[in-house]
């Protein structure tokens, strides 16, 4: 029969159609067999035995096209044998690898795999190798580790970034807060011999709280570039998992990661989704990542975690575990605010370097923008650079950003913080046990709002 012919074309196709019907495809493969196409029949062949292993018919005719028969038992020597493909399908008989050839056995083509001469069974393994790069595998899959059988020294899952250029310098304004920084965490590391003498301890971390916006992470990321320290960003979703004990698991690696790398900064961002009251948590597993996080803290001042500096954030301290902010842990605490004159001078200096803007007027903006945060001042400068490209492309000529358009902006930005200071109020009068939010009680007098 022709390689070509309709009928081979015929089935092609419906095997195409029908990709795991096993005995139309041994059908074909038999017809190319006959057609004098035996790397076709294999590949055929080879493609059925992965949906159907243990098919007599489909070995039996893979012996054919690789070129070998299967011989009579050793027993029927005398009666006349019958072409593998003519015997029902059987399970064939176990193979030895290991039997060596006896000298009446004739040799086989050195190109074809040969039968195991004791068991009169087809070398199925040598066949393998030789057809094995015909039909390539589907998928390729690792090899499976057991959980914790990972080599310590392997990368790490978490990114850590390396201590960067930011340094308190870099943090316009805020004067009160760099002061507090230093007094309270910077300088006992800066100094371990002063430490030493006045027996200050570096037991537990530094909770910056706040209305959001206001560059609670840039200072964290600038107390790392104090100290020189990597930088291990933690958020909510990179601790909670939806398995039970993976959260944990997540939380304590996180802090392994640090101690590997140390000396490291864990910043860990909204601790009250991280850290929420355990008894306001229904959720099991919530409460136990909250108890795995008070146990790396209580750890920060053993041997094993020296370089480890923990600093939290969070817009809503009142909402985090009280546990977590006992002594020991994260009782150091400091408000950042709105940023001050000076901050805001600095933050709309940087917005606005890289625009066209001519005759800004920086100190008359800087009073217009008192209470808008730092993210508010970036949106102002966003807002005043669509204002003059939306002009220049009505007019047709391109014009610089200018006063006109930045206090027009200014007057069209809501400060973002007030809803926070709305709550925050609240909290201040009715909820200040053992002077915990003096600094926010005094700020909202300072500014009437309380």
């Amino acid at each position: 029969m022709s390689e070509d012919s309709p009928l081979i074309r015929s089935l092609r196709t419906a095997v195409e159609s029908a990709p795991t019907d096993v005995p139309l495809r041994l059908h074909l493969a038999g017809l190319l067999l006959e057609a004098g196409q035996a790397d076709a029949a294999v590949a055929e062949v080879a493609v059925a035995l992965q949906h159907a292993p243990g098919d007599g018919e489909a070995r039996a005719l893979m012996a054919r096209a690789m070129g070998a028969f299967v011989p009579a038992p050793a027993s029927a020597v005398d009666q006349p044998s019958a072409p593998a493909a003519d015997q029902p399908s059987a399970p064939a008989p176990a193979v030895s690898t290991d039997a060596a050839p006896t000298p009446s056995a004739p040799a086989p083509p050195t190109d074809q795999p040969a039968p195991d001469p004791r068991t009169g069974a087809f070398d199925w393994r040598a066949a393998a190798d030789q057809v094995g790069d015909v039909i390539p595998p589907r998928f390729v899959e690792a090899p499976l580790t057991a959980e914790g059988s990972g080599d310590p020294g392997d990368a790490a899952a978490w990114d850590v970034d390396t201590p960067g250029t930011i340094r308190l310098a870099d943090v316009g304004g805020m004067r009160e807060v760099k002061e507090r920084l230093e007094a309270a965490f910077l300088a006992p590391m800066r100094n371990p011999e002063l430490r030493k003498l006045y027996g200050k301890s570096l037991r537990g971390g530094l909770l910056l709280y706040g209305p959001p916006g206001c560059g609670k992470t840039f200072i964290a990321r600038a107390i790392a570039g104090e100290l020189g320290a990597g930088f291990l960003s933690v958020s909510v979703n990179d601790v909670l998992d939806m398995w039970i004990g993976n959260s944990e698991r997540n939380m304590h690696e996180i802090f392994q990661t640090a101690r590997r790398q140390a000396p490291c900064v864990v910043f860990l961002d909204e601790l009250d989704a991280l850290g929420a009251k355990r008894s306001r948590t229904q959720h099991s597993g919530m409460r136990n990542t909250v108890n795995q996080l008070l146990t790396e803290l209580d750890g920060i001042d053993s041997a094993a975690n020296d370089g480890v500096f923990v600093l939290a954030a969070t817009n809503a301290p009142w909402d985090v575990d009280i546990a977590l902010r006992r002594p020991g842990r994260l009782d150091r605490t400091l408000l950042v605010l709105p940023p001050d004159a000076p901050a805001r001078e600095s933050i709309l200096r940087y917005h606005l370097k890289e625009r066209p803007v001519e005759n800004v007027d920086l100190g008359k903006l800087v009073k217009a923008t008192d209470g808008l945060s730092g993210a508010d001042l970036a949106h102002l400068c966003e807002s005043a650079a669509e204002r003059a490209l939306l002009d220049s492309a009505r007019t047709g000529t391109v014009r610089m950003i200018g006063m006109r358009d930045l206090l027009a902006a200014a007057r069209q930005t809501v400060p973002s913080t007030e809803p926070w200071f709305a709550s925050a109020r609240n909290v201040a009068m009715y909820a200040n046990e053992g002077g915990t939010y003096d600094d926010l009680v005094a700020y909202l007098k300072k500014k009437r709002k309380l």
